[in-house]
C-alpha cells in the first residue's frame, strides 16, 4: 500500500510518501517538506503565535494535495514537541482540522522515543544486542534503551536544538559566557535523568538519529548523504569535542559554510552540538553510529504491524 506520513516537527513539516508492504522495508517514493520552525513561533506564554499556526495550516493543506496526487491510500499525521508543549495546543489542532481537513495526532515524548527505537531496532536487527538510541529534535531530546523491540527506558527531555537556540543563543556569534552557562544547564538536565538509563545495563550498540546528528557527523568527517543510506556513518565523541571551540566562535554565515549544515538549521547547530557532546560524555560513549531510519519509519512499521495482526 502507499502511505503518506505527515510529520509536524519543531523544525520542519515533512510528508514522506512510501510504498509499504508486510515483510519489506518501507520504500520512499516522494518527499515534500518545508521549514516551519514552530519551536521559534512560541511566545513568552509558550503559545504558538498566529504566524506559526498560519504556516502550519498552509503546509498541511499542501501536503494533503501532494498525498492525493501521489496516490496515497492513507495518511498518518502526527505532531511532536512544538505542538505538544504549546499552551494553545488544542486550539492549534482544531484550526488544522477545520481549515486543512487533517486530524493530527500529538505524540507524547515517550512515544517518540519508543517509535524511534523500533525503527532503529528494525534497521540494525537483533545482532546489535542492547541498543541505546538518541534523537535530537527541534524541541526535545529522546533517549531509549533496551534489548527488545520496545525499549526498557524511554525518555523525552526539553533539550531540542531549536528550543535551546530560541531561549539562550540570541546573539550571532553567541556570547561565550552564555554558551558556557547553556552547556552547564544541558549537562545538569541530562545527568538528572541519566540514572534510569544507566541502571538497565551497558549498551552493545549506541545509535543516533535525526537531522542534527547527521549534520554533526558530516561536520566531523562522515560521508555525505549522496553516497546513500547504506554507508556507515558515525559521530566520534573526540572529534566533536575538538570541533566545539571553533563551532562556538562562528557566526551564522560560517555555520552555513560547514559541510552538511542546511541554511534553515544553521542557527541551531551549536545547541545541537552541545547536547550531543553532553550525551556522549555523561553516558561514556566514544561514538554514535548514525541510523537513517527514525520516527517516521517507526510510525510506518507500527502501522504495518497492526495490519499484520488484523489480517
Amino acid at each position: 500500500m502507499r502511505l503518506g506520513v505527515l510529520d509536524i516537527g519543531s523544525n520542519t513539516g515533512h510528508l514522506l510518501v512510501v510504498d509499504a508492504h508486510l515483510g519489506a522495508a518501507p520504500l520512499p517514493a516522494f518527499s515534500f517538506k518545508r521549514p516551519l520552525r514552530l519551536a521559534e513561533h512560541l511566545d513568552d506564554d509558550n503559545r504558538l503565535r498566529e504566524s506559526g499556526i498560519t504556516a502550519l495550516v498552509e503546509f498541511v493543506r499542501g501536503a494533503l494535495v501532494v498525498a492525493e496526487d501521489k496516490g496515497c491510500e492513507e495518511m498518518l499525521g502526527f505532531a511532536t514537541s512544538a505542538v505538544r508543549d504549546a499552551g494553545n495546543s488544542e486550539a492549534v489542532l482544531s484550526r488544522v482540522k477545520l481549515e486543512a481537513g487533517v486530524a493530527l495526532e500529538v505524540l507524547p515524548g515517550e512515544d517518540e522515543a519508543r517509535l524511534t527505537f523500533l525503527a532503529v531496532r528494525r534497521w540494525f536487527g537483533w545482532s546489535s544486542g542492547r541498543l541505546a538510541v538518541f534523537d535530537i529534535g527541534g524541541g526535545s531530546l529522546e533517549i531509549a534503551v533496551g534489548s527488545d523491540e520496545a525499549p526498557d527506558v524511554a525518555q523525552s527531555l526539553p533539550l531540542g536544538a531549536g528550543r535551546l537556540t530560541r531561549d539562550h543563543l540570541r546573539s550571532d556569534p553567541p556570547d561565550p559566557a552564555v554558551v558556557r552557562e547553556l552547556r552547564r544547564r544541558i549537562r545538569a538536565d541530562i545527568a538528572r535523568n541519566a540514572g534510569a538509563v544507566l541502571r538497565v545495563g551497558t549498551p552493545d550498540h549506541t545509535v543516533a538519529t535525526s537531522k542534527t546528528f547527521r549534520s554533526l557527523a558530516r561536520i566531523c568527517g562522515a560521508a555525505p548523504s549522496g553516497e546513500g543510506p547504506l554507508v556507515k556513518r558515525a559521530l566520534p565523541a573526540e572529534v566533536l569535542r575538538e570541533r566545539l571551540p571553533s563551532l562556538t566562535g562562528l557566526d551564522d554565515a560560517g555555520r552555513r559554510a560547514l559541510p552538511g549544515v542546511s541554511p534553515d538549521r544553521s542557527h541551531q547547530i551549536l545547541a545541537g552540538a552541545l547536547v550531543a557532546d553532553a550525551v556522549m560524555d555523561i553516558f561514556g560513549l566514544t561514538e554514535l553510529e548514525i541510523c537513517p531510519w527514525a520516527l517516521r519509519e517507526g510510525i510506518i512499521l507500527e502501522r504495518l504491524d497492526a495490519l499484520r495482526v488484523a489480517g
